[in-house]
């Protein structure tokens, strides 16, 4: 029996906090239950309708790359096998076919106030403050570029974290202000070091990762890489084979709700906030299987047919 599309998770754990796809709880003093629901959220607004599998390509992915990164990479995954968290946390055993796919064991940390977003090619908020006033973050970016170009050598462009709302461009300059120079220098060095293990990886796979966010926390004085890695949530996947300068790309997310929800905003029948409007079935199954074709495309297997959902709860 496949597993149920999920929107929200209550285990018999201390919630930490809701995101806007995870769930969080607390196991213990010093780890963290990770729950990718199939919550999905489009220009930072969470919609109403669940994505059938969603979660569990989030995590499946993530787990994916973590256990690819070299060793001197440290992360916060304990385990994303369902039954060896249940081994560990044995409360959780009723509720283990809910998690199966979607849960991951993780140390917990102080989490850093920045989103490390690291963008290869010109695309979305920075394209449209370029094409605005020739900047991103306000500093000044090369005269000339087009939607979609390829920026060599990749750039660090942070930003600021928001659970609801809007995330902010931020210039480097204030991530060294507010966490000094030397921190500030190993969140780029391990931003470019993880996108570069994902480029290499997808490059050869027909895919262009044109930009994405990473997310670190510290533990015992140690920088980890937490959160999700290189999903179709916190990354801009494009086919290479389709890529063409001078205007927008098709791409393996969530791009058939982004358009959509384009053509409601210009018909003014939505104003780009809470709340969104109603999905239709068509776009629901058309975001479903770009996650899907995601997983696929990067990992060369299809997801598991035991994790795919059967029915909404």
């Amino acid at each position: 029996m496949g597993a149920t599309v999920i929107t929200r998770t209550e285990l018999p754990l201390p919630l930490v906090r809701r995101g806007k796809v995870r769930d969080v709880y607390a196991v213990g003093d010093d780890r963290l239950l990770l729950v990718a629901s199939d919550r999905i959220s489009a220009f930072d607004v969470v919609m109403h309708e669940a994505i059938p599998a969603k979660g569990i390509v989030l995590t499946q992915i993530t787990a994916w790359w973590l256990a690819q990164l070299p060793s001197d990479i440290p992360h916060h995954l304990v385990s994303a096998d369902v039954d060896a968290i249940v081994r560990d946390v044995p409360v959780l055993a009723p509720h283990a076919a809910l998690l199966r796919g979607r849960a991951m064991l993780c140390l917990r940390t102080e989490v850093i106030p920045v989103e490390c977003v690291i963008r290869g090619y010109l695309s979305g908020s920075a394209w449209k403050e370029y094409r605005a006033h020739g900047t991103l973050a306000g500093e000044r970016l090369p005269d000339g570029l087009k939607e979609s170009d390829r920026l060599s050598p990749p750039l660090f462009s942070p930003a600021t974290k928001a659970e609801t709302g809007h995330d902010e461009n931020i210039p480097v300059s204030r991530v060294i202000n507010e966490l000094g120079p030397a921190r500030a220098a190993e969140l780029e060095s391990l931003t470019r070091r993880v996108y570069a293990m994902g480029t290499a990886a997808a490059e050869p796979r027909g895919i262009i990762v044109a930009d994405t966010k990473f997310e670190f926390g510290v533990r015992h004085g140690r920088v980890l890489l937490i959160d999700e890695v290189l999903t179709p949530d916190s990354s801009r996947f494009w086919p290479a084979d389709q890529w063409a300068p001078g205007g927008p790309q098709p791409s393996f997310d969530k791009q058939p709700l982004r358009d959509w929800l384009d053509v409601e905003r210009a018909a003014g029948r939505w104003n780009g906030d809470a709340p969104p409007p109603t999905l239709p079935d068509s776009v629901i199954a058309a975001t479903s299987a770009r996650y899907l074709d995601a997983y696929l495309r990067l990992t060369g297997h299809p997801l598991d047919p035991a994790l795919l959902p059967s029915s909404p709860t």
